[in-house]
C-alpha cells in the first residue's frame, strides 16, 4: 500500500520501523497477559494482519497518513469481552512498551495520544455496560 499523507504535519516524527517494532513488542506482551490475552484471542485470529492494520491506524493518527479505514470505537463496543477495566491494563502495557522501545520524548507524545483514545473507548464501554435505567456516569 502506498503512503498517503495529508497536508497536516505529523504530530511528531517517528519512523514506520519504530512504530512496527513497538506494536510487535506490545502485541507479544498482550498475548502473554493473563487477562488481556483471552480478550484479544476471541477476536484476533491473524496477528500479523492485526498488527499491520493497527500500524495503519497509528500512522494515520500520528503521521496523518490516510491508509487506515475502520471504526475502532465501534469494533470495541461490539466486543462484549472488552470491559472498562481492561483499558488501564492495555495502557499500562502500552506505556511500558513505548518506554522500552523509544526515547522518552517520543514515548511521552505517543502515550498522550493513546491515553486520549483509551479514555474515549473506556467511556464508550462504560456507557454500553451500565444498566439502562442508571444515571449517566460522569467521567
Amino acid at each position: 500500500m502506498s503512503e498517503t499523507r495529508s497536508a497536516l504535519p505529523p504530530k511528531f516524527e517517528i519512523s514506520h520501523a519504530d512504530m512496527d517494532r513497538v506494536l510487535k513488542r506490545f502485541y507479544a506482551g498482550v498475548r502473554k497477559h493473563p487477562e488481556l490475552a483471552p480478550v484479544f484471542a476471541a477476536h484476533v485470529g491473524d496477528w500479523p494482519a492485526h498488527e499491520e492494520k493497527i500500524g495503519r491506524f497509528w500512522r494515520n493518527a500520528i503521521l496523518h497518513e490516510r491508509n487506515y479505514d475502520g471504526f475502532p470505537q465501534r469494533v470495541h463496543l461490539m466486543a462484549p469481552e472488552v470491559k472498562e477495566h481492561h483499558f488501564a491494563m492495555w495502557l499500562g502495557l502500552f506505556d511500558e512498551t513505548l518506554n522500552a522501545e523509544l526515547d522518552a520524548e517520543t514515548a511521552a507524545k505517543w502515550s498522550e495520544i493513546a491515553h486520549r483514545i483509551g479514555r474515549a473507548f473506556r467511556m464508550g464501554i462504560a456507557q454500553r455496560d451500565q444498566p439502562k435505567d442508571a444515571p449517566p456516569k460522569l467521567f
